[in-house]
């Protein structure tokens, strides 16, 4: 399948202003998240999507490619609904999050071998186990559950499921990658908001309320989303010592 890898980037942060050009090792966060997500072997491109000239300049100065989206997009879906209409030639897009510079790769090709194996799946995400009651309880740690075939039953940022007896099955904390057929995606940036996505502030409700299957994998990858400057100085040491082992 013609598969285009494609990593949203805003400029402006809340809690990390200028988040993507802050510095990884001496990169650009964007640039180590693009440097990642391109070594993934099952996608005919690696693109950055922005809203700013800063973030195009620094990804194409590093060698990469990345285009200058309207800058009016209320959500990411939106913005990479744009980039599926600019590459009508691509069936599967394939969104990593800007702000994680220890994507692996090998994942990225896991989600598209599903599409490869399943002509009816629309879209899929990933999923790793919890641990620790804090981690289980941080509403910033969006949970899923799943049936006996891996599809997402909900999404939450409470905790799922409720361990009303002995937890007998893991906490599962949602990992926003996401993979989507072409014309799908193009839809669902054209659903209307949704009662439970608006009250959760979770976008992919909208799929799950409209009827629609989301296919979840499960990885034991390391994932550390940045979002604080704490995140960011344990991001930098976790490649300094990658580093120091190769």
């Amino acid at each position: 399948m013609n598969t285009i890898c494609v990593i949203p980037a805003r400029y402006h942060s809340t809690r990390l202003p200028g988040k993507p050009l802050a510095l990884i090792a001496g990169k650009p966060m964007i640039c180590r998240v693009y440097e990642r997500a391109a070594q993934a072997a099952e996608t005919s491109m690696t693109l950055v999507a922005t809203d700013d000239q800063r973030i195009v300049d620094a990804v194409r100065q590093a060698g990469g490619k990345a285009l200058l989206t309207r800058a009016d997009h209320p959500t990411g879906t939106d913005r990479l609904a744009e980039v599926a209409q600019a590459h009508p030639n691509m069936e599967l897009i394939i969104n990593v999050q800007g702000d994680e510079p220890l994507i692996d790769p090998k994942l990225i090709d896991r989600l598209a071998a599903l599409f490869a194996d399943d002509e009816k799946l629309q879209m899929a995400t990933v999923m790793t186990k919890l641990e620790g009651e804090d981690e289980r309880t941080n509403p910033n740690n969006v949970k899923v559950v799943v049936d006996k075939n891996g599809y997402a039953l909900y999404f939450s940022r409470s905790l799922l499921p409720y361990p009303r007896n002995a937890l007998a099955v893991p906490v599962y904390k949602h990992i926003g990658i996401y993979a989507y057929r072409r014309e799908f995606l193009l839809n669902y940036a054209k659903m209307e908001p949704t009662p439970l996505e608006k009250t959760e502030s979770l976008e992919q409700l909208r799929a799950l309320e409209n009827g629609y299957r989301i296919r979840v994998i499960e990885t034991d990858s390391q994932f550390v989303g940045v979002d604080t400057p704490e995140d960011l100085a344990m991001v930098n040491k976790i490649y300094e010592e990658m580093e120091v082992k190769s």
